[in-house]
């Protein structure tokens, strides 16, 4: 009882402050270091605080994902409060009294939920899949990008930790013993469930952007624009026009016309 009081003073308290001037979202090196599943959480979390309209500026640090309280980038950094990962993130913003999904009836609100929950489980597995547990791109990319920043040997040592630790993290969650074949016929079905969901609208849901439209495009722009071993899990996303159209219009209103700025 005395815990359940505390959170919510807690939050009555992070509430009743304005949104900060300085917010920063740390996030790794994009060129030289992040890895697929990673940047496809960093940019979720940018293009949510966009369509939240909330002021952030970008931090890069080689050592993001140690320096983030749950070892995972991205984390934010707003005021005395420190957030990591994509859904705390949102939660954060939210009792701030910024919320994209408090427009959404509660059946809606239930059908956005099952679909957030398919889009991590399905697109962000996949990603770590390919990255660690394909044996072509973990040697080629994966490990000499994380391994980057660090000098030799630890650099060797971390990239195989970190390899271990995603494996284990996948033999978990049922996705070590999927053949690529099986994981590229995973990423599909959520794919073409994506697609029937979002039919010919400019987003998932007619009130406007949520969470999920931003978690879409994290992982979807993501995997069409970074370069892997083949082109096997974009040409997969390429199958879907509307996917493509959907990122395409996202790209545009929240990051082009943002970067440019009010017309005069």
């Amino acid at each position: 009882m005395a815990s359940l009081l505390a959170d919510a003073a807690i939050s009555q308290k992070i509430a009743s402050e304005p949104w900060p001037d300085d917010v920063c979202l740390y996030q790794p090196y994009k060129l030289q270091q992040v890895l697929l599943p990673d940047n496809a959480q960093c940019l979720a979390v940018q293009c949510y605080l966009q369509m939240c309209g909330l002021p952030f500026r970008t931090v890069l640090r080689t050592n993001a994902e140690h320096m983030s309280p749950s070892g995972k980038p991205p984390f934010l950094r707003a005021g005395p409060y420190v957030i990591s990962e994509v859904e705390p993130i949102i939660k954060f913003v939210s009792t701030k009294g910024h919320s994209l999904s408090e427009k959404l009836d509660r059946p809606q609100q239930a059908e956005m939920k099952a679909y957030l929950a398919l889009v991590q489980g399905t697109l962000g597995n996949a990603e770590l899949y390919i990255s660690w547990c394909d044996p072509t791109t973990a040697s080629e990319i994966s490990r000499p990008r994380y391994s980057s920043p660090y000098p030799w040997p630890l650099n060797a040592v971390l990239a195989y930790r970190k390899q271990w630790d995603v494996q284990n993290q996948l033999k978990t969650l049922g996705w070590h013993s999927k053949t690529l074949e099986e994981v590229y016929d995973e990423v599909d079905n959520c794919c073409k469930a994506l697609a029937q969901r979002l039919g010919n609208h400019h987003y998932f849901f007619k009130q406007g952007p949520t969470e999920l439209d931003a978690l879409v495009f994290g992982h979807l722009y993501t995997i069409l624009t970074t370069p892997l071993t083949d082109n096997c899990l974009a040409d997969i996303v390429k199958e879907y026009g509307n996917l493509i159209n959907f990122c395409r219009h996202i790209e545009k209103k929240f990051f082009e016309e943002r970067e440019r700025g009010p017309k005069d």
